[in-house]
């Protein structure tokens, strides 16, 4: 492996330690893959005003306190900031750095956090193109070069594209990096999968409409040396495999960029052309009539059957979810698949943490055949809520705290944090920076100090239950 000498120095460098170690860690456990770094820099203040690139450059605390958040909960593997990091993304974001300074900075962020593995993600750089002999051609494949090269150059181990095109480029212009199938290719039996293999993919990421029994036809007919991942955890897509325009039509937000607004999900009421303002709300009744309604998926429960298929990697689902989401969730996968994974019984306390993130209700997607109609109720459950963040704590237990929701001495409140099991506590006297006693804080992002009951490590969760579950 080849690295940096010096922080200082600005010479190009490589992380190889990349494809060879990762595809021997593949053959002997299971790695967990960080969720879209986009979604979660949606919930930041401010983001609304910051294309997600830009982050890597303008706030790079920010980027790596995410980067924290995904590996504390047990991610192996981190996902580099860099879906819309092409030179034309970036122009038309407004971003006057260079792609390979963004690029640089992503991959630098994520080392900065954790320097096993680190994939580097490439989306649509937005350029349309028809024929080969295009000008519109030539500037989508530049742009794809330059971006993949300033990835392999800042030292990533493996690139995820859908497109053929870009995956063509990936290998002409990063050789030395993995390039992973998205579930956007819709890879949903053995041939296409040996298809993607025989042309240099290491690793494809099936289609979310697959049976158990399906995935396990195709590991039966690919080369061992294939990974296989599936998607176990998240919201499930109205469309094959995410592609959706709805998102990208009613609201601007595309799906494809990691920031679909789900309106699949909305409460929608009919109107007759000639009877303009007159809303019949679309309601279930006894024989159900919900359209665009869906429950989330979770397959904790059924951890032993992923292995038995041959999964190499699960997939968690986190588009414009909060870090919160992504690191209780990802967690809790963590702690029960190595439970699983060990022949050991699931520690309830483990799988009952998909409980406490906003979700619908939960089904087993199509992993057990055709999930058929739902007719029941599917708001989002919100029963948990974040208001805190542990900075730091000492031995004795005094902490430094950053507000996130308001809450109050006396409350009872839950603390979760990086292989720390959950336990909950009374909140005691709080105080801020000058020393005084504050009982129901209100700024956001104070800091607070207080005496824990033990000791925690830093990015430790604090939260309290109350009922904000959609009516």
């Amino acid at each position: 492996m080849q690295s940096r000498d010096s922080a200082n120095d600005s010479a190009e460098y490589y992380n190889r330690a990349g494809a060879a170690e990762f595809m021997r860690r593949l053959s002997d456990e299971t790695l967990l893959m960080q969720g879209p770094m986009g979604s979660m820099l949606m919930s930041e203040p401010g983001a609304e005003d910051i294309p997600p690139a830009f982050w890597n450059l303008a706030e790079p605390q920010t980027v790596r306190r995410i980067h924290q958040l995904y590996e504390a909960a047990g991610a192996q593997v981190l996902l580099t900031n860099t879906f819309q990091a092409s030179a034309p993304a970036l122009e038309r974001d407004g971003i006057a750095p260079s792609a390979a300074e963004v690029n640089r900075a992503a991959v630098d962020n994520a080392r900065a956090v954790h320097g096993e593995v680190v994939v580097g993600s490439i989306g649509p750089c937005g350029i349309e193109w028809t024929r080969e002999d295009s000008p519109e051609f030539r500037a989508a494949r530049a742009a794809y070069r330059e971006q993949a090269t300033a990835l392999l150059t800042a030292g990533v181990d493996a690139v995820i594209v859908a497109d053929l095109g870009a995956f063509t480029l990936a290998g002409k212009y990063a050789p030395n990096c993995q390039r992973h199938i998205s579930t956007q290719a819709s890879i949903s039996n053995y041939v296409t999968a040996n298809a993607w293999y025989d042309l240099g993919a290491s690793r494809v990421i099936l289609a979310r409409e697959l049976s158990l029994e399906e995935i396990r036809t195709i590991r039966e007919n690919t080369p061992a040396e294939l990974e296989i991942e599936a998607f176990v955890h998240g919201a499930m897509c109205v469309s094959y495999s995410g592609r959706c325009l709805l998102s990208n039509y009613m609201t601007g937000r595309d799906a494809s960029r990691g920031a679909c607004a789900q309106p699949c999900r909305y409460q929608y009421a009919l109107m007759e052309e000639k009877r303009p303002g007159e809303y019949f709300p679309i309601e279930e009744d006894e024989k159900g009539s919900y359209i665009l309604n869906s429950r989330d998926m979770c397959m904790i429960d059924h951890l032993d059957d992923l292995l038995d298929v041959g999964l190499s990697s699960l997939k968690i689902e986190g588009r414009a979810k909060s870090a919160y989401y992504a690191a209780i969730v990802t967690g809790a996968y963590r702690h029960c698949l190595d439970d699983a994974a060990a022949g050991r019984p699931i520690d309830p306390v483990w799988r009952d943490e998909v409980e406490h993130v906003s979700h619908r209700p939960y089904a087993t997607g199509f992993y057990y055949g055709y999930p058929g109609q739902y007719y029941e109720n599917s708001r989002y459950i919100r029963e948990w809520q974040v208001v805190a963040l542990v900075t730091e704590c000492d031995s004795d237990g005094n902490a430094v705290i950053s507000l996130r929701n308001k809450f109050r001495t006396g409350d009872t409140v839950e603390l979760v944090g990086p292989d720390l099991r959950p336990f909950s506590m009374t909140v005691p006297e709080m105080r801020d920076e000058a020393g005084t006693v504050i009982e129901e804080p209100r700024n956001p992002q104070m800091l607070l100090k207080l005496r824990l009951p033990r000791p925690v490590p830093p990015m430790t969760l604090v939260r309290h239950q109350v009922e904000l579950s959609a009516k």
